[in-house]
């Protein structure tokens, strides 16, 4: 039987390599996959705590939201990502630096 504590090492695990992706690569998009998988962490923790919820269910329908905000911002970040792409040739973000003007 896998117990909760193995659901929260196995978001951590995640949330770690996710925040190491977005704190060390200096590709766009693979700060947008650090992204989604750190909010893949939560997710995996807010399920594993719904799934001791015996009454309300209210981690997975949580979950659900979460999900769907997930797709609706990976969606708007790629598009941003192929603007700037588009007018500057390339994604990486330190090279970007005159993007208010």
């Amino acid at each position: 039987m896998i117990s909760l504590s193995d659901f929260l090492l196995l978001s951590a695990a995640l949330f770690c390599i996710g925040l190491y992706m977005v704190v060390a690569k200096r590709n766009a998009i693979q700060i947008l996959i650090g992204i989604e998988l750190m909010l893949n962490a939560a997710i995996l923790n807010l399920v594993a705590f719904g799934k001791y919820d015996k009454l309300n269910n209210s981690g997975q329908v949580f979950a659900l939201f979460a999900i769907v905000l997930a797709a609706a911002v990976t969606a708007v970040a790629l598009a941003i990502i192929l603007n700037v792409y588009r007018q500057y040739k390339t994604i990486d973000p330190s090279k970007i630096n005159n993007l208010g003007d």
